[in-house]
């Protein structure tokens, strides 16, 4: 992404760490599955590609996804003629389908707006706020908007994490206009001379129509109020829920324009290969990865690094 700064080798090694962390389910599920098929030597014969395809699905990457990677597979392992652990291969191409995803317009210098959405449950409030804790950490001014009107606990929520990062939080009253929030926030955005807005929103799937309209009316005022700056939709979903994530994604595609992804809770599930899913069967780029409970727990999504730490 534009702008951010690359960590040193210690913030890498520190990333590395929580990234390997966060997959540990999903890695330890698909090497015990695999058991010695990826190693040197072994071949990719039927038995290996039933072992390795059962393995895949079972972490999510989804049917049409899956095919794909064993049609790869086989077309790589029969050029290397078992030279290449199956391994290495795997993580080539698991990083090669990640980086065929479209990635959103890289973003200026200047001020942005992140409208964060998604439905209640999926940790949206606390992934705002390891949003607001990376910016802070990279030495940029972070104001936070509660949005999510519909839910009195959601603003508390929010204003809780903003006193314990320092972060400014502005709100209004519980079932307030949330246009109106992201209005003020804007303002005072502005005024205090902000790098990042970022702004939570209701995430009420059962009543499209009016989620559709809220969000739409928000956008409207961001583009009118905040002209020139970069604004973004990030969607949070739960890793632990699996394909259901998935479907959760599909509806909001319906109802907003989403210009990423991110994925949370990936520490708490064996799940992690759904992240190919979401990239190949939604054509949506998965930014950050929540993989543990505090706030400096979350990384940007990087397709290598995604891949080793997947399977290596």
């Amino acid at each position: 992404m534009s702008g951010e700064r690359e960590p040193g080798n210690g913030g890498r090694a520190r990333l590395w760490e929580r990234l390997k962390a966060g997959l540990n389910r999903t890695h330890a599920r698909l090497v015990e599955q695999l058991g010695g098929s990826l190693e040197a030597g072994e071949p990719f014969d039927e038995e290996a590609r039933a072992r390795l395809e059962e393995a895949l699905l079972g972490a999510d990457l989804g049917l049409a996804t899956t095919e794909l990677l064993l049609e790869r597979l086989e077309e790589r392992s029969a050029r290397a003629r078992g030279a290449a652990p199956l391994r290495d291969l795997l993580v080539e191409e698991v990083a090669a389908l990640l980086e065929e995803i479209p990635a959103p317009p890289e973003e200026g210098p200047g001020p942005r707006v992140t409208l964060v959405v998604g439905v209640n449950g999926v940790g949206k409030t606390t992934s705002i706020a390891k949003l607001a804790a990376r910016e802070l950490g990279a030495g940029r001014r972070v104001l936070l908007a509660a949005g999510d009107t519909f839910r009195a606990a959601a603003i508390e929520q929010l204003a809780l994490w903003g006193e314990r990062l320092g972060v400014g939080v502005i709100r209004q009253a519980a079932g307030s206009d949330p246009a109106a929030v992201v209005y003020d926030a804007i303002q005072a955005a502005r005024a205090r001379r902000a790098d990042h807005l970022i702004v939570d929103t209701a995430g009420r799937l059962h009543n499209k129509e009016h989620l559709m309209n809220e969000l739409a009316k928000i956008r409207r005022v961001v583009d009118r109020e905040a002209a020139g700056w970069a604004c973004r939709t990030l969607l949070v979903l739960d890793a632990t829920t699996g394909q259901n994530a998935l479907s959760q994604a599909r509806e909001f595609l319906r109802v907003a324009r989403v210009d990423g992804v991110l994925l949370a809770k990936l520490d708490g599930t064996a799940k992690g290969g759904m992240v190919l899913a979401i990239g190949r069967e939604l054509g949506l780029p998965v930014l950050y990865l929540g993989v543990g409970e505090q706030p400096e727990d979350l990384v940007d999504f990087r397709p290598r690094d995604f891949a080793a730490a997947l399977l290596e």
